[in-house]
């Protein structure tokens, strides 16, 4: 048992804390879906107007599921099996209805309403997304504002994604002075877990979901 620890000064903390910390607010989400990912195009889509209009999403969270083995009236814990959870997105709604358009066709591609028939293959209706975390300078761990980019300090790739919800938009009269959003909840097959620039060396994990 240890009689004692090291004192810990600020001074030491702000050497330990790179780049002043990654930002929840600086990410952008990269949604490919032009026909070529899936079996079918989505009409109106555009990859461009998502990157600015999703306004929230997450890094994914990695589960590993813990076995238990009984022995003798003890239980002996094992690691199981590596799953994703799902990954939900929030997408700001414009005038325009593009992207809300866009993900209620998606679903009506995998299954329709009127006659429940829909794409079967999986290659017609997964596709891959990925989630990008920005420094606050062009470089990472910037000394200064110079610079036009956002440095990539983690990339995440998600495999062959597909909607499973796509939520209401609640109208009222007593809402006002707010914009209207929405969320998409996505099942993910697999992640790649790319190191951006931000980050010590370069590795690609494949994680299945």
């Amino acid at each position: 048992m240890a009689a004692s620890k090291e004192n810990r000064t600020i001074s030491q903390f702000k050497s330990r804390l790179a780049g002043g910390g990654a930002r929840p607010n600086l990410f952008e989400v990269e949604l490919t879906l032009d026909g070529e990912g899936l079996g079918f195009a989505l009409p109106g889509y555009d990859a461009t107007q998502m990157a600015f209009l999703c306004k929230a999403a997450n890094l994914p969270a990695q589960n590993i599921a813990s076995i238990d083995v009984p022995f003798r009236g003890r239980i002996f814990k094992v690691a199981g099996d590596r799953t994703i959870d799902t990954w939900t997105i929030t997408i700001i709604n414009d005038e325009d209805f593009r992207l809300r358009r866009a993900m209620e066709f998606w679903t009506e591609q995998i299954a329709a309403l009127d006659t429940n028939l829909g794409a079967t293959s999986p290659n017609a209706y997964m596709a891959a997304a990925k989630v990008y975390q920005l420094g606050r300078g062009s470089s990472p761990q910037s000394q200064n504002n110079s610079g036009s980019d956002n440095a990539v300090l983690a990339e995440y790739e998600f495999i062959d994604i597909f909607p499973t919800e796509v939520s209401a938009i609640d109208l009222s009269y007593d809402s006002s002075d707010t914009i209207e959003e929405f969320t998409v909840t996505f099942q993910v097959q697999s992640i790649n877990i790319l190191k951006g620039t931000g980050a010590a060396g370069s590795a690609r994990q494949n994680v299945n979901g």
